[in-house]
Order: structure tokens, then sequence, then C-alpha cells
């Protein structure tokens, strides 16, 4: 495996984000295409196929976003606690929860000085992944 770092550290599943996704976009407009072509006395089928397709994107999309949240959740408590044994301090309340996922990717060494200075300079999540020197690599993520 590739050792992670700011330029790959994106994670692209093709199976899900490409094939499942270009998949549910062919349903969805195939069958609004079925629905304005549909002779009367299929409209109310055609009607329904519309239906699920949006009821299966709306799934997708849900089901990601619950499980990014949940990861977030995860990571703002393990940063958490990741502060407070580095410097005995809570970990400061004014950050964001996208600074604090960025964070997550620095190393023990410069991680609580560059939470110092990303409160500070309100350092958005891509400037703080870009000023890490030395990257801790996080190869679980939803």
């Amino acid at each position: 495996m590739e050792a992670q770092n700011y330029k790959n550290h994106g994670k692209m599943v093709p199976g899900f984000h490409f094939v499942t996704g270009g998949l549910m976009l062919l349903l969805f407009i195939g069958s609004i295409v079925n629905l304005v072509v549909s002779a009367h006395e299929n409209i109310y089928s055609a009607s329904l196929i519309v239906l699920i397709a949006v009821i299966l994107n709306l799934l997708a999309f849900y089901a990601r976003s619950f499980a990014l949240k949940a990861q977030d959740r995860a990571i703002n408590a393990e940063q958490k606690l990741r502060y407070y044994l580095l410097t005995g301090k809570p970990l400061m309340e004014e950050l964001s929860m996208r600074q604090v996922i960025g964070l997550r990717f620095a190393s023990d060494e410069e991680f609580p000085a560059l939470a110092e200075k990303a409160l500070h300079d309100k350092m958005s999540e891509k400037e703080i992944k870009a000023t890490i020197k030395n990257w801790k690599p996080d190869y679980y993520r939803v």
C-alpha cells in the first residue's frame, strides 16, 4: 500500500462512487424518460418507478452522510483524547469540526502547536492538511 500523504489521502471507492452512482443516475434518468413517454394507462406504474429511483437515491445519500457523521464524531473524540494525552489540557472548543478533522493527520509532535495555529489563524481543513510536515496516515475511514 502506498504511503498516505496530503496528495493521495482522499478515498474513492470505485464500486460505490462510480458504478453504483452511475447506475442510480441512469435509473433516475431512465425512469423520467419512461414516465414522459408512457401511454396514459401506464402512468401510474411509470410514476412508481420514478418514486423508487428517488427513494434509492435518497437512501444512498443518507446512508453515506450518516456514516460520515458517525466517523466525524469518532474523529472528534479521538482527537480530543489525543490532545489531552499530549498536553494535559482539553482541546479548544472553538475549533470547528472541519479543523479537528484536518488535524487528525498531524503527527503527535506537531499536533498541539498546529491546533493552536489553526484556531488563531482560522485555518481551513485544507490549509491545516497542507501545513502538516509529518503526515500521520488514517487508513480506517468510511
